[in-house]
């Protein structure tokens, strides 16, 4: 091990979007910034809605222009009741004009965005990327001492964990995590299919779940199918053939004949809530600050928030001549957080109870909302705009 550490303003722990996000617009405060995370290519297929709030971001900090050919953007959202039940929700559409936008956001594929977010950060100078994992984070009153599992030792005023659900560096805060199992999988992959998707993302709701097809460039869309872990095991073991038949089944043919491409992933589903989002000289940002399952494309579209809000944070203390750990500062970051984190978890978890519910009364109150936002036009543009962005963060 190295006797002298390298000393930094701050260290993000994590490679994934979140992270090299939160890299990018901290390093660009002027802090001394370090990213430790592995460099690897991303291995899958898997998309992200990113909505319009995350382009505008990517766009400020540079990223946006190297990956939105690859993008496909979201014009309209489409919700289905396909529950079966004698109670059902309406159909409900969201159209991006008629809030004033071209898209609600694009669709783009996880690996493209990681490699344009690589590239911007290899051209900050102020940024060094350190190709290691954390072997241990210990945190006290001055600084945070991280040690590498190739023997680096470093420090830093500041931790930036971005190192997702099992994160070490929530555990080092000494963060507690409130965690419920859904009793759901999600079984993703994407599709080739004979119909234009016309842009529209169409989401049908069963009893047991989502099922969302989401627009890809040309005759392409990904598939999240949200479902009994039984069911996502049965489906994920199909033959392409078989599960293409399933596939077009469960889309009502909505785009034509339907084969599936390879590659699928089966996670399990959670909403993980921890009791803090900083505290000890460490910010969490992404899958360590928050899990919900895959309903309105707001998982990584907060983890962006996070970035966003940790990087303005700690600009303006840098500025301000303040410790970008100290705990006052850390106390702005939980401030920003809570009500953004809070408000959606609380939103997702509602409309994923109400679906599931065999409650008749449950049921016709989902179906009532529903029928009220989609008929009563000021309350479907206040969805849809506290949709893309919360509106206190638009003020500012």
């Amino acid at each position: 091990m190295t006797d002298n550490p390298q000393v930094y303003d701050i260290i993000i722990i994590g490679g994934g979007p979140a992270g090299l996000t939160a890299a990018i617009a901290l390093a660009e405060t002027g802090a001394r910034t370090a990213l430790l995370a592995r460099r690897a290519p991303y291995a899958d297929n898997r998309t992200t809605a990113l909505l319009g709030a995350s382009t505008d971001l990517l766009e400020r900090l540079d990223v946006w222009r190297r990956c939105a050919d690859t993008a496909t953007a979201l014009k309209t959202m489409r919700l289905v009741d396909d529950t079966g039940r004698l109670i059902r929700a309406p159909e409900v559409r969201f159209s991006a004009e008629e809030i004033g936008r071209e898209q609600f956001g694009f669709n783009i594929g996880n690996r493209a965005l990681v490699a344009a977010l690589e590239e911007r950060a290899g051209e900050l100078s102020v940024l060094a990327r350190l190709d290691d994992e954390a072997a241990s984070i210990q945190p006290d009153e001055a600084a945070v001492a991280v040690q590498t599992r190739q023997g680096q030792s470093l420090s830093a005023r500041l931790v930036v964990g971005a190192d997702g659900r099992n994160s070490l560096s929530r555990a080092a805060a000494g963060i507690e995590v409130t965690s419920r199992d859904l009793g759901q999988s999600a079984l993703t992959f994407n599709i080739t299919h004979t119909r234009p998707h016309k842009n529209i993302s169409t989401e049908f709701h069963t009893e047991h779940g989502p099922c969302v097809f989401v627009p890809l460039s040309g005759l392409k869309s990904s598939v999240v199918w949200v479902c009994q872990p039984k069911e996502a095991a049965r489906l994920n073991a199909l033959g392409d053939d078989e599960l293409s038949l399933a596939v077009e089944r469960q889309s009502h043919s909505i785009l034509g004949r339907v084969q599936v491409e390879p590659g699928r992933h089966v996670f399990p589903l959670a909403i993980e809530r921890p009791h803090q989002f900083a505290k000890a000289r460490i910010a969490l940002v992404g899958e360590a600050a928050h899990v919900l399952p895959p309903i309105g494309a707001q998982g990584l579209n907060m983890g962006l928030r996070d970035a966003a809000d940790i990087a303005e944070i700690v600009g303006q203390a840098i500025a301000r001549g303040e410790d970008p750990g100290a705990a006052q500062v850390l106390s702005r970051y939980q401030a920003a957080r809570r009500p953004d984190v809070s408000s959606r978890t609380w939103a997702i978890d509602i409309a994923n109870r109400s679906l599931l519910s065999d409650f008749v009364g449950m049921q016709s109150l989902r179906a009532a909302g529903l029928h009220m936002i989609g008929s009563i036009g000021p309350l479907r543009r206040l969805a849809m705009r506290e949709g893309l962005a919360p509106s206190w963060r638009r003020s500012t």
